[in-house]
């Protein structure tokens, strides 16, 4: 973890502090990457703690919803695939932390906050994933929707996130084939399994809308990391993008959307919709999703069983030797 113990003049009043910030607006608007050590305002270090620890802690609670489908998927085939999904999952919530660990704040941390329910993960992993259709929804339009937010992210600012999130688009990118496969062969097989679908999606459709975040008028940090190009895109142009390219595609498997108000705009070019309700998605983020109690129960079940690993490791770099208490000896 990089460690800041020199003064920095990172803050608003500091000596030194607008010189340091035109020197660095300017390198942002030339396109230069920001790196680990380089001087940046303490703000635009906060934004990016924030946004990178809820988007890791989101990684990792995404796995749940889905990973408790893999003893039920329907075939070997979806079994292995999904296995393979949720393993990726995972696995870019360690990209995440890691990059986070960059800015100065550690994964210890960062895990407790998460365990505590001081941390906030996205508002979609906050709800039951009742069906074998939930899982092929979430694959394809959440994973969708998460694209279009990474693609747009890993062009901003800041070197290691932009940088772990070209590696994490990349594996999106096939778990959205997987789930529009499994989409496709729902909406094309019996009238119940194309039922199951419909169902889904109306269930969905409402967590889906409020995945980019509040509205830009509602929004209190967009102007801020557009500014400082951490963001490129905000919350109203990324769902609009969504909405353009998957909606179509939604239409043509024979599917509908639980919104009577949606309608393209032909002046505007923008699809209209129902405003979601801002107030029920700060509820949701904030523990309070219909899931929200079932997720961190099993994130703090899978902390508390994983310690032994975490005190062997710890034991095995200093050099000691630890009981194995909690863990299944192999003879």
């Amino acid at each position: 973890m990089v460690q800041f113990n020199q003064p920095r003049n990172d803050r608003p009043g500091d000596p030194g502090y607008e010189q340091h910030l035109a020197a660095f607006e300017a390198r942002l608007a030339r396109g230069d990457r920001v790196e680990p050590g380089d001087w940046m305002p303490n703000d635009y270090r906060h934004q990016l703690i924030r946004l990178i620890h809820v988007h890791a802690n989101s990684e990792i609670c995404g796995a749940l919803p889905e990973g408790g489908w893999i003893p039920h998927a329907p075939t070997f085939k979806r079994k292995l695939a999904l296995c393979a999904k949720v393993q990726d999952e995972v696995g870019h919530a360690q990209l995440l932390y890691r990059a986070c660990e960059t800015l100065g704040k550690s994964r210890e941390e960062m895990i407790e906050e998460l365990l505590s329910g001081k941390a906030k993960f996205s508002n979609v992993f906050h709800y039951h994933a009742q069906t074998w259709a939930d899982v092929a929804v979430i694959a394809w339009l959440i994973d969708a929707a998460a694209i279009v937010n990474q693609t747009m992210m890993a062009e901003g600012s800041y070197g290691p996130y932009a940088r772990a999130l070209k590696r994490i688009c990349y594996e999106e990118a096939f778990h959205l084939t997987h789930g529009y496969d499994m989409c496709i062969t729902l909406a094309t097989g019996s009238k119940l399994q194309r039922a199951m679908l419909q169902d889904a999606l109306n269930r969905w459709w409402t967590p889906i809308m409020m995945f980019h975040g509040p509205s830009d008028k509602e929004s209190k940090h967009t102007q801020l990391l557009m500014r400082w190009r951490i963001k490129l895109k905000t919350n109203d142009q990324q769902r609009q993008y969504f909405l353009k390219k998957y909606l179509p595609k939604i239409f043509n498997l024979g599917l509908t959307v639980p919104d009577p108000e949606l309608r393209y705009d032909e002046q505007t070019k923008e699809w209209r919709y129902t405003e979601p309700d801002w107030e029920e998605f700060k509820s949701v983020v904030n523990g309070n999703g219909p899931a929200s109690a079932l997720r961190l129960q099993a994130r703090r079940m899978a902390h508390e069983e994983g310690r032994w690993v975490r005190e062997a490791l710890a034991a095995a770099a200093s050099g000691r030797t630890v009981p194995m208490s909690g863990a299944v000896r192999v003879n």
